[in-house]
Order: structure tokens, then sequence, then C-alpha cells
């Protein structure tokens, strides 16, 4: 079985995050780290692969920091790498970013097939949580969106989650090849050893560009968006703020300022 997982390279939460004066995130910090929900993802393909058999392949879209992504792909255990660089795809916006790890997918599928792509729920840049969809739309793929839970049926060729609902759970299942987006309840994902830290550095990352793809320059980046930024400006400083020393009636004071300000 072979799975493709996408991961992305995004800014540290942690980190004071910007907008640039082309309305884009300011990516060249050097803060950036993998998007800590796409750990789930590489967990949950390497948990199938270490039961079933197979390979993991980590696949990235971005400038060259997104490397760092794939990297930690192979650190935790996945077998290749692949990393699509070109400048054209800088402004991507969803749409544009799908249709580049879609064309990739392709591109990997023509030399091996794949059986099956995972991906986080979302990106912690954006949080949009469109990307997974989006990929199973443009490669005519069945979406298993949110899986909680992922299990594979190699036999039959099929593959099954359940994903909760606010009251309910539901179990779905598709035929392989499928496309499965896990949440962060999926797996608690491992720890890079020592020994896969240093026998990561030694597997070369595929690097491929847009030509490579067949993939129009002008389907991608800003040139490609459906979206566009109009206007950005950092959140205003917090005003107003009342501040209370406890000292034993804290509570009743709190209480009391919510039912005054019609809060509860």
């Amino acid at each position: 079985m072979r799975i493709v997982v996408c991961v992305k390279h995004v800014p540290d939460i942690q980190s004071e995050r910007a907008i640039g004066p082309d309305h884009r995130v300011v990516r060249d910090g050097g803060d950036g780290t993998i998007n800590e929900l796409d750990e789930n993802a590489l967990e949950a393909a390497i948990a199938l692969v270490e039961a079933s058999g197979g390979s993991v392949v980590a696949l990235t879209a971005g400038p060259a920091d997104a490397a760092d992504a794939v990297r930690r792909g192979l650190q935790l255990g996945a077998q290749e790498a692949v990393h699509v660089l070109d400048d054209a795809i800088g402004g991507s916006d969803a749409i544009g970013t799908a249709r580049v790890l879609a064309a990739a997918i392709s591109h990997l599928d023509a030399q091996e097939p794949v059986d099956l792509v995972i991906t986080g729920m979302a990106g912690l840049d954006a949080l949009t949580s469109l990307l997974p969809t989006a990929i199973a739309e443009l490669l005519d793929l069945p979406a298993l969106p949110l899986a909680a839970e992922l299990t594979i049926d190699a036999d039959a060729r099929t593959v099954r989650i359940r994903r909760n609902l606010d009251h309910s759970s539901e179990v779905l299942s598709a035929s392989l090849p499928a496309l499965v987006s896990v949440t962060d309840q999926a797996n608690d994902p491992r720890y890079p050893g020592f020994k896969g830290i240093m026998a990561a550095r030694k597997i070369p990352i595929t690097t491929l560009t847009l030509a490579d793809l067949d993939l129009d320059a002008s389907r991608v980046g800003a040139a490609g968006a459906r979206t566009e930024v109009l206007e950005a400006a950092a959140r205003p400083p917090r005003e107003n703020r009342v501040l209370v020393n406890d000292t034993g009636d804290a509570g009743v004071r709190l209480a009391a300022y919510l039912v005054d300000n019609q809060l509860v």
C-alpha cells in the first residue's frame, strides 16, 4: 500500500504572525514548523503501513523552508519526501494549493499507484479546512473527511472511518483509492527518535516544479486564486479592561459584572 500524506510548513502558532504588504502571511521569519494537525495524518499513515506493509510519501508545496515539513515526516517514519518548489506557487489560495498538490499526487501515481491520500483536518495558519475535499474533487476520489478513527481492509480494498458529530457518530466507507482527512482525535503522534532523525538526514527530498507536473502557472498563485485579500490590519489592542484583585469576593464581583452588562 502506498500512502501520500500532505503536510504544510506554517508559522509557529506561538510566534507573532503578520500579514505583509502583499496581503500574504509572512512566512520567512525563520520560526516556521510543520502544521501540528498534519502530524496526526502522518501518524495515521505510518501506523497503517506498520500494520499492513507499504510505504508513506510526505508531500508538501511551498518555499524553500517548506522542506522542513517533509523532513519531519521522514523523521517520524515516512519513506519518501516530495517538495513542490516553484516561485509561481506564491500567493496561492486553497484552490490553487489543491491544484498543485493534486497534480503532484497524479505525478506520483503515474510512477507507482497511490492507494490512499491522508491530510490533517486543517492548516493552523488559515483554518479553512477546504484543502482535503478540493484535492479529492480534482483527483475524482471519494473523500472521507474529519476521521476520528481510520481502518483499512487491504483484501477488500476499502477504507472505513468514524467521525464524531455533535450528538452522534458516523461510520463511512469507500473503495480505494480514496482521500481521508483526520482530526486530532484520531491518534497521538509519535515523537521522532534519534535513530529516525539520523536516518532522515540520509534520505533525499525529491524536488518538483510546476513544469515537472505539467501544471500551468496561471492556474496557481495570485493569478489563479479565486479569492483576494483587499485589506489587512493588525488586531487593535484591547481597551477598557477591568482588573479585579481577588480579596475573597472576586467570584461575586465577576458574576455581578456579567449580569450588569447583560452577558448572562
